[in-house]
């Protein structure tokens, strides 16, 4: 006769905090809870509006610089340091873990144009208006002397923007025309012109990394190969480009930051019509940059806000503003995926959460798992439309909820006046153009 004996683990059903309290096995039959899908509702609901309670995203105010910031790089190893430089030609470092200025430089007579670091970090790159590329050390001197670059190329003109190659020692500069360097030379090895107006900024591909893409005044996005001598093919806007970031997951995706208060996601292979157009500033947008999932990037606008959007979706997920934030210039996502950087006009670098509710420091582990079971929930309810309403209400300035309200007035006019002018013609002489190629001008190869 055999005789099988129950064995219990305890932490199995005793809670970890008090070990008088029982926990109770449970049945999941869907017969014997037939109230279950109300209650997780009345759940989804409460985490919802708790979720808008404790959205706090600002963490941290850097107040330093004597200018306005003008551009920003990040470590490519270290996420606690950033670079900034500003429009009086000053560059600082700064220890975000301590939140404060760990070295000043006098650079640049003029403005601070772009900043890259080098991919082994040992160093990092500036160019100026005073027409000069300097190579400066990442670390400081032991010494508190005057700083000296370790290298210096002057050029023949400003340069507008700079950016490191992920895995070799070359970077790109644009000004005129886009130039490639090595560090060992003090000339390019390679330049590339196409029309004649001044280049506003140059990417390098972070997968494809002899790919470059360029945006300049008249208009275009160009993109580059470095292995050959003449460039690609070139997307023609309505309005200015201001910069472009690449996606760093998907090798043939980037994004440009337009002047028409648009975002535009393109695939590089068919420039003729946009992934997807994102609508929701109210001004210029002047710099972009991705999340290190690539799945989201973060925009910076005229219009003294910063948004968060989805890359398959047309409007943003969340916006960012304080009362004394004026124009942001600049905007970086760290490499970790929690924090965002933007530096704006009145001389002052913010820092805020990637995800505005999110509770920051260690979690204990009942805690996490009742956050990963709220964010259940809202997915499974994100549709209803009480969640639905509380999830996307966000308060705006004034000026921003006044302004994005003319403007939906405006489309909604020009969408009529269009509506009219084809009920009223001939069959086929207005042809109905869709949002994604009504901005694109041309594509030349």
């Amino acid at each position: 006769m055999k005789v099988k004996i129950l064995c219990r683990n305890p932490d199995n059903y005793v809670r970890e905090t008090t070990k008088d309290i029982q926990r109770v096995p449970r049945n999941y039959d869907p017969a014997l809870h037939p109230f279950e899908v109300p209650r997780e509702y009345t759940r989804a609901l409460n985490a919802t509006k708790l979720e808008r309670v404790f959205a706090k995203p600002f963490v941290a105010s850097l107040d330093g610089h004597r200018d306005g910031v003008h551009c920003m790089a990040k470590h490519f190893k270290s996420l606690s340091t950033v670079i900034s430089g500003a429009c009086n030609g000053e560059i600082k470092v700064w220890n975000l873990m301590n939140r404060e200025c760990i070295r000043t430089l006098q650079a640049h007579t003029g403005f601070v144009r772009g900043l890259c670091s080098r991919f082994c970090g040992t160093s990092f790159f500036s160019v100026g208006d005073d027409k000069t590329i300097k190579q400066w050390k990442m670390e400081s001197p032991a010494y508190e002397e005057q700083e000296e670059p370790i290298h210096t190329i002057l050029g023949k003109t400003v340069y507008t923007g700079i950016d490191h190659h992920w895995r070799d020692g070359v970077f790109a500069t644009c000004g005129q025309q886009v130039d490639i360097w090595d560090e060992q030379r003090t000339s390019p090895i390679r330049s590339f012109t196409w029309g004649v107006d001044s280049i506003s900024s140059v990417k390098f591909n972070p997968i494809e990394t002899y790919l470059l893409a360029s945006c300049a005044s008249d208009r275009n996005i160009v993109l580059y190969d470095t292995r050959q001598a003449t460039p690609l093919k070139k997307v023609v806007m309505d309005l200015r480009t201001n910069t472009v970031c690449w996606n760093p997951l998907e090798a043939f995706i980037f994004t440009g930051a337009n002047e028409d208060y648009n975002l535009y996601t393109f695939d590089m292979r068919h420039l003729d019509t946009p992934l997807m157009v994102h609508m929701d500033h109210v001004s210029a947008v002047l710099d972009v940059d991705y999340s290190p999932t690539g799945k989201e990037f973060v925009s910076a606008s005229f219009d003294k806000s910063i948004r968060i959007f989805p890359t398959d979706k047309g409007h943003s997920r969340e916006v960012y503003h304080t009362k004394r934030m004026q124009h942001v210039m600049c905007v970086k996502w760290s490499a970790d995926n929690k924090y965002i950087l933007c530096g704006s006009d009145e001389m002052n670098i913010r820092l805020w959460k990637a995800n505005a509710s999110e509770k920051l420091g260690v979690l204990a582990p009942r805690e996490k798992a009742a956050l990963n079971y709220n964010q259940k929930l809202k997915e499974k309810f994100q549709h209803h439309p009480h969640i639905k309403r509380i999830a996307r209400h966000r308060h705006l300035p004034k000026m921003i909820y006044n302004q994005s309200k003319e403007l939906r007035i405006m489309r909604e006019a020009r969408r009529r006046k269009e509506l009219n002018r084809r009920k009223h013609s001939k069959p086929g002489s207005v042809p109905f153009v869709s949002e994604k190629k009504k901005h694109i001008v041309a594509v030349v190869k």
